[in-house]
């Protein structure tokens, strides 16, 4: 019970923070942050049709040393 309303105060702080284009930095876990992606021409898969896919934001997740370690 109280990791459901932990992670969901978590997920709240962070969605506010990236609406309003900041990032949040998690020392030794990672940073949420926001990336414009812009137009860009794609396929569409079921007939190949050429198509455009527009532009928006999107959230990034770099990780932190602390989870990276795991590659060692």
């Amino acid at each position: 019970m109280y990791e459901t309303k932990a992670l969901a105060g978590f997920t709240e702080t962070v969605t506010e923070a990236l609406k309003s284009n900041d990032s949040i930095a998690l020392v030794g876990f990672g940073t949420f942050s926001v990336s414009d992606r812009p137009e860009r021409q794609g396929r569409n898969p079921a007939t190949g049709e050429a198509m455009t896919i527009a532009a928006k934001r999107v959230a990034k997740f770099k990780v932190g040393k602390g989870l990276d370690a795991i590659n060692n």
